[in-house]
């Protein structure tokens, strides 16, 4: 790392740097959009070790192998948004220092030839201080063969990815088999005579994988028999939505009138085509109404019917919801924002299953099965007065509240996935996923809109994501800068330390704005390092970069004031 450290003005160096942010408050630490975490090498080589033990050499290095391959696709992704990205050949050469950036190992071009639509490529690396030959020393000492598993995945993964064809790397010198150096080559796969034997350990294909499978499709198996299959718009997980579902799933088999209560945007509608689906009625139709999307003069026809010449207008007969849902489900929605007028014969169809057209005096009858929803406190409206409470006492016979999308968070990242298979699907895109970065803000927001707003907002994302890329963190909020300024990012010497530049204008423009001189700046942050350091004089010297004496005199000069 020091060689990079020296080399301060290398345009990819202080790309890199700039995309590495440490967030102490909240534990993370982010290269781009990408979570990272910082490991010991010794609990790596552990880890290692274990695989190698549990699943034998072979089937240890190839899942080591894709292990590294999959981290070089990411970075290869990382490196597309870099300024200093400006050809293939800087697109390539950022793969090994990223490589030694995460200090896995210092790499060294010595030969690279590039000629992608003629089908030529070819390169040689120098590896010095690898990680992972390090640790396979340590564990197993000198042998055979090469053994830095993880980084030729990660070269073939990285390479492969920025020239849009298989590129196979082979380590051909390692210190494991007591070479001075590792040393790696690199061609197009069909260039390698061999190909074959190294493919395979690129293709999830052995026992140990074979194995973990096997081991899904019976979990996977043993959860289905335990419950009833969702249909594509039904999604989670969460103890707080399975606990609704669970309510809605055993009203689904009974006359009963379910009163479903919720916040906009929680998916009430889905809930009650779910009654539907699961009930006795499912072959007849299913109806629904936005009792607060229509007039208040019309609402009536709409749910009961009219006669013509019933009003000004109605030019012909036709029949209302309630008769269109006749032998089903009607969903009526909003349902506090009925008219008293409509409350009164609502009650009645409810009460008799008799209804009549607006402007007719023929009683027709209805077998309808009804789902209310409202997001409005109906009990404190009953008491305002702006709702019939025989009405409440009987569409609230059987109330199954779904929760907000903030009290189901685990259930999010299945969303997201839904959202981006469909509008991936709708607009004719291919969309990788979400960033680790996007995924942390969506699972942080308090989502005031719930699924409607997250469906809209993954909407937006897959439109302005590029094929075969991660929705990133701009693609979804805008000015989210704020909600990271706790992350602080690689000084240009390399050292951790530097705060988010926003932040320090943010201070700066408030502290300009409020008069506070220069000579009470420096007060203020020399008596906010020593109370920091609980009084130590000497220690608050060390953090504000200045002598002992220094900062002894000053407060000694504001005491005598």
């Amino acid at each position: 790392m020091e060689l990079f450290v020296k080399k301060v003005l290398e345009p990819e160096l202080v790309d890199l740097r700039s995309k590495l942010k440490f967030s102490f408050e909240t534990g993370e630490i982010w290269l781009g959009e990408n979570r990272m975490m910082l490991m010991h090498v010794a609990a790596m080589g552990a880890f290692r070790n274990e695989i190698i033990q549990s699943l034998g050499l072979e089937r240890a290095r190839g899942l080591l192998v894709r292990l590294g391959y999959a981290s070089g696709v990411r970075d290869a992704e990382l490196a597309k948004d870099l300024p200093s990205n400006d050809s293939p050949e800087a697109g390539i050469m950022l793969g090994p220092m990223l490589h030694s950036f995460k200090g896995m190992v210092r790499v060294e071009k010595r030969k690279l030839e590039m000629d992608i639509p003629n089908g030529k490529f070819a390169g040689e690396f120098i590896w010095e201080n690898s990680w992972e030959a390090q640790t396979h020393l340590q564990q197993f000492g000198i042998g055979q063969d090469a053994e830095c598993w993880t980084q030729v995945g990660y070269a073939s993964g990285y390479v492969s990815t920025c020239v849009g064809r298989p590129v196979i790397f082979k380590e051909t010198k390692c210190v494991c088999k007591g070479d001075h150096h590792c040393y790696i080559e690199a061609r197009l796969l069909e260039h390698w005579d061999d190909s074959e034997d190294y493919l395979k350990y690129y293709k999830p294909e052995n026992i140990a994988g074979r194995l973990i499978d096997l081991q899904e499709e019976v979990v996977s198996l043993r959860a289905s028999l335990n419950k009833k299959a969702l249909p594509d718009n039904i999604i989670g997980e969460s103890e707080s939505f399975k606990s609704a579902l669970d309510l809605a799933s055993t009203a689904a088999a009974k006359p009963i009138t379910v009163l479903l209560l919720g916040e906009t945007g929680v998916g009430k509608e889905v809930f009650a085509h779910w009654i539907h689906d699961n009930s006795d009625r499912t072959a007849q139709p299913f109806v629904a109404l936005n009792c607060a999307a229509i007039p208040n003069d019309l609402l009536e026809s709409e749910l009961f019917g009219v006669e013509k010449g019933a009003f000004t207008g109605a030019q012909q007969s036709r029949p209302g919801r309630f008769e269109r849902a006749d032998g089903g489900t009607l969903f009526l929605d909003e349902v506090g924002d009925l008219t008293p007028a409509a409350q009164v014969k609502l009650l009645r169809v409810l009460e008799s299953g008799e209804l009549e057209r607006l402007g007719d005096i023929k009683t027709r009858k209805v077998n309808v099965r009804l789902v209310a929803a409202t997001n409005v406190n109906l009990q404190q409206a009953v008491k305002d007065g702006k709702f019939r409470a025989d009405l409440y006492y009987r569409l609230n016979a059987y109330p199954v509240n779904i929760p907000p999308l903030r009290d189901r968070k685990a259930d999010i990242p299945l969303l997201v996935e839904a959202f981006i298979k469909k509008y991936a699907l709708l607009h004719n895109k291919r969309v990788v996923g979400v960033t680790d970065k996007a995924m942390r803000m969506l699972m942080s927001y308090d989502w005031p809109g719930n699924i409607r707003e997250l469906e809209n907002m993954m909407e937006r994302g897959v439109l302005l994501t590029a094929s075969d890329e991660s929705i990133e963190l701009k693609h979804l909020f805008a000015g989210v800068a704020d909600i990271f300024s706790n992350e602080v990012e690689l000084s240009p010497q390399g050292r951790v330390g530097s705060q988010n530049l926003k932040s320090i204008d943010v201070l700066i423009d408030a502290m300009i704005r409020d008069g506070i001189s220069l000579e009470n700046c420096e007060l203020m942050l020399m008596e906010a390092a020593v109370k920091k350091t609980g009084g130590n004089i000497t220690k608050a010297a060390d953090l504000l970069g200045v002598t002992r004496r220094q900062v002894a005199y000053r407060l000694e000069k504001e005491d005598q004031k």
